[in-house]
């Protein structure tokens, strides 16, 4: 599989190491040992109007997004482990291990009913999200929790300790003692741990489970396993399926594709490395960082690919495989068409639970409509899906109809046709960015003749796209001339409101 990567923006904002980045939908998080938390708009890269999300008092060592995305976890050195607000930026749970000793690692399970979190303390706890406790503690290692991670089910938990051992705890029956050792995961000590969100397809065989764990380690190398289960009886198996060669430094972070085809590693050797998990092959070494790279992630739609470093910067890089390339011009085609528009013209955020079910059911998805109403996704919640949460929270197995529901809401959003502004805002058409239809703080003229936020046109014209989206015509050039007279009339409204 050809894989070509290219350096597409940089963020250097954080004063210290970056330790965490997590994406989602058009969301980025980053974690610094600055004691902050920023939240990013993937669509220009501006910082949100909440962030920077500020509250712990020792540094970030992990950011997580809920797999809706409504909520953000984070965990620090002060024992501490908050849980966000993403759209205001407020704090909604405080929670602390015992013995209040430092937090390593979070992760949220896929059904998003629960977090674990490994420790110094040499345990790991298991919350409730929805109500917001303690469930139970799990003890087992014998030094600190450096890495943990939820099966693709939610059903039970794999960590990883500074002394290189690996446990397999259950998360659903309510044991707390390790179903499973396995004492040699990675000589020096395991850094990293992460399930492959599409392998065996969780629910596919109702008697056994099958999943694909990639683990990184101290002794520079990437490890896959083979996790077998059998539901309900508690017996599990961790076999070694192939050990993945090429950094020169610890492996301090991995991440997969939401299709599971890609797997990203960064090392203390300064470089992310790129591997076809199922062959067991290199595909891509990126290089850019000064200093280690500590953590990466995809976004949802394993277009970008976000990696952080000692060098206090976060690199977003642009993904194109091979099937990507092969793909695009049908892509372009079925999104600039009319199949997605729905007959629902009221905006995205006001629809109901109801009115995202009847318009699954206009995709002629109607076989998931249930699933919609259940876990009582309303338009502003459909704005925050992506492939992963598609696919472990709703249940949405196959990749094209999860495709197909990611494009329509993509082309609800930015077209300015059917996603006007809410017409009680007070705010004039004018001076809102026709692609993100949100005020704009930078206008520029472009020449289609329209007057566009400058991030959104800017990010347009990178992506690779040659004509207006306004008129669909060729742009004749990419100049940008800053349009002074709206920007004036767009501060004085602002001041006045």
């Amino acid at each position: 599989m050809s894989t070509v990567a290219s350096l597409v923006h940089t963020i250097s904002s954080h004063s210290s190491d970056v330790n965490g980045v997590s994406f989602s939908g058009g969301t980025l998080a980053t974690c610094s040992g600055d004691k902050t938390i920023r939240l990013w708009a993937v669509d220009g890269f501006s910082e949100l109007p909440c962030s920077p999300l500020c509250g712990h008092t020792y540094a970030v060592h992990c950011c997580v997004f809920s797999p809706f995305g409504t909520l953000l976890a984070s965990c620090s050195t002060d024992g501490k482990v908050f849980l966000w607000n993403v759209k205001t930026g407020e704090k909604q749970a405080t929670f602390e291990h015992a013995s209040k000793i430092g937090i390593r690692i979070c992760r949220f399970s896929p059904n998003s009913t629960l977090l674990i979190t490994g420790s110094d303390d040499e345990s790991l706890a298991l919350w409730d999200i929805s109500q917001k406790t303690f469930i139970r503690s799990l003890e087992g290692h014998e030094a600190s929790v450096m890495a943990c991670a939820f099966t693709p089910d939610s059903t039970a938990v794999v960590s990883g300790s500074a002394n290189g051992d690996m446990m397999v705890w259950d998360a659903q029956f309510g044991h707390s003692k390790p179903l499973l050792c396995q004492l040699v995961g990675h000589d020096l000590g395991v850094t990293c741990c992460e399930f492959s969100p599409t392998y065996g397809m969780p629910g596919a065989d109702p008697d056994n489970s099958h999943f694909m764990l990639a683990s990184g380690g101290n002794d520079d190398s990437v490890k896959l396993w083979d996790m077998m289960t059998r539901p309900g009886s508690g017996k599990m198996v961790l076999g070694l399926r192939d050990t993945l060669v090429g950094h020169t430094g610890t492996v301090m972070s991995i991440c997969f594709s939401t299709t599971g085809k890609l797997l990203a590693s960064g090392s203390g050797d300064k470089t992310v490395r790129l591997w076809d998990p199922l062959k067991g092959e290199p595909v891509h070494t990126i290089e850019g960082h000064s200093r280690y790279v500590t953590c990466c992630a995809f976004s949802g739609d394993g277009t970008l690919l976000a990696s952080g470093s000692n060098d206090k910067t976060v690199m977003l890089w642009k993904i194109t495989t091979e099937e990507q390339l092969t793909d695009q011009a049908s892509y372009e085609d079925v999104f600039a068409s009319d199949e997605f528009v729905p007959r629902n013209k009221t905006p995205l955020y006001q629809w109901t639970v109801e009115e995202v079910c009847t318009w699954v059911s206009e995709l002629g998805l109607q076989q998931y409509e249930e699933s919609f109403r259940r876990n009582a996704i309303d338009g502003t919640e459909l704005a925050t899906l992506d492939q992963k949460s598609l696919l472990s929270a709703l249940g949405i197995d196959a990749l094209g109809h999860r495709n197909k529901i990611l494009r329509a809401v993509n082309q609800i959003q930015s077209h300015p046709i059917i996603q006007p502004r809410d017409p009680e805002s007070g705010v004039h058409d004018e001076y809102l960015c026709p692609v993100t239809r949100e005020i704009m703080k930078e206008p520029v003229l472009a020449a289609d003749g329209y007057t566009y936020e400058r991030s959104a046109i800017t990010a347009w014209i990178n992506s690779g796209k040659t004509r207006s989206p306004m008129t669909n015509a060729t742009l004749p050039n990419t100049t940008l001339t800053p349009n002074r007279s709206l920007k004036m009339l767009i501060q004085r409204h602002l001041q006045e409101n």
